[in-house]
């Protein structure tokens, strides 16, 4: 069969959809939890067996397991094979849910980790059983990666993120949509950092003279900081925590900063870790230490990402549906994925808004949309 599934197909699953997300919403899984993610993970399990998924578990030490499940091209198939990107962790603390509980009203489904990004797991089962049911499996091999670390770096799970995506043609991340449905085709790099600050105590008194006030350097270092800052280019540089000294009568031996940095580009990257690199002391006396760099690398709207936005906004249309594209200065794993010079989408999950807040929730008509944009580009995708 080569006709696609529709939204209108899609619409009778809502009910079921709603349900799974309801029970995938209940079961609370912070990144720092490792026992919660796997509990998660483990709930799943028997949905990826039902669909005939070849499951393997990537243990982790400290964060939850990763799971790889997957469907092997069927015999004679020469298609290149297609990755789907989900995560099971979310940014909510256990025991949010007894304050902010799963709950249906006004079109939309609320609750912690609805729109990130239960909901897009929910998506990935739902038009993969679909496409079972209705004989339209792909003729391709299919892989639906589980990572258990996003809300935090996916330090765990990066490795295993690019191996899988060197291994397939095209992949797709299914973190939430832009608020009108667009596609996201460019999203910022993110880098963030820890300056330390040492110098000397000295009573601010008595020996004030024989300090080396940490705050003063720090104050220095904190405005070349934000100088980097250029709208026009879309970098940002932002110091967002600081702390130091102990008492105002004590001249301060340290201090320190947490400065976060967005990049559209590598140039720019490489612009700000120059910066790092050579970041030297304004007052004598005094050393600098710094922690961290670039965690995810930029995912520029470049040809390929061009090329491969249109082929998905074609098949869009071949369901009934009108895509568009849009740049978020927010990261994902598909950050990992685009330097790789592998095809990736990103954007492909539920309608909605109030992600990381207790407002977080996704708009219900967007679950048949979604599902059949999904099933449209695992099976003719080119």
């Amino acid at each position: 069969m080569t006709d696609l599934l529709t939204p209108e197909h899609f619409s009778r699953q809502t009910d079921s959809m709603l349900a799974l997300l309801k029970m995938l919403v209940e079961i609370e899984s912070p990144s720092t939890d490792k026992a919660s993610v796997d509990l998660l993970a483990a709930a799943l399990l028997p949905h990826l067996t039902e669909l005939g998924a070849e499951v393997t578990i990537d243990p982790q030490a400290e964060f939850g397991d990763n799971v790889v499940a997957h469907w092997p091209a069927p015999a004679g198939a020469t298609a290149g094979g297609i990755l789907l990107m989900c995560h099971l962790d979310t940014v909510f603390p256990l025991g949010t849910l007894a304050r902010q509980p799963w709950r249906v009203e006004g079109g939309k489904a609320f609750g912690p980790g609805t729109i990130d990004m239960k909901a897009s797991i929910v998506l990935a089962l739902t038009a993969l059983a679909e496409l079972r049911r209705s004989g339209r499996w792909p003729a391709r091999p299919i892989t639906l990666l589980l990572t258990s670390d996003e809300e935090i770096g996916s330090e765990g799970s990066r490795a295993l993120i690019e191996r899988q995506a060197q291994a397939h043609a095209l992949t797709l991340c299914l973190e939430p949509c832009l608020p009108d449905g667009s596609l996201k085709t460019a999203r910022k790099g993110i880098g963030e950092i820890e300056l330390v600050v040492r110098g000397r105590a000295a009573h601010a008194g008595t020996n004030h003279a024989e300090g080396r006030n940490a705050i003063h350097e720090l104050a220095h270092q904190i405005l070349a900081a934000q100088a980097l800052t250029d709208y026009p280019r879309g970098t940002t540089v932002n110091v967002g925590v600081i702390s130091g000294g102990t008492r105002s009568n004590v001249v301060a031996e340290e201090a320190r900063a947490s400065i976060d940095y967005r990049v559209p580009t590598l140039a720019e990257a490489e612009r700000l870790a120059a910066w790092i690199a050579n970041l030297k002391p304004v007052l004598p006396d005094v050393t600098l230490e710094v922690q961290g760099g670039l965690n995810r690398p930029p995912m520029p709207r470049d040809a390929l990402m061009v090329e491969t936005f249109a082929r998905a906004q074609a098949i869009a249309a071949k369901v009934g549906l009108t895509i568009g594209e849009g740049s978020t200065g927010g990261g994902s794993d598909a950050n990992f994925v685009a330097p790789l010079g592998v095809p990736v989408l990103d954007g492909l999950g539920a309608a909605g808004n109030g992600a990381h807040s207790e407002r977080e929730h996704i708009v219900i008509a967007s679950l048949p949309e979604r599902a059949a944009l999904l099933a449209g580009l695992l099976t003719a995708w080119p």
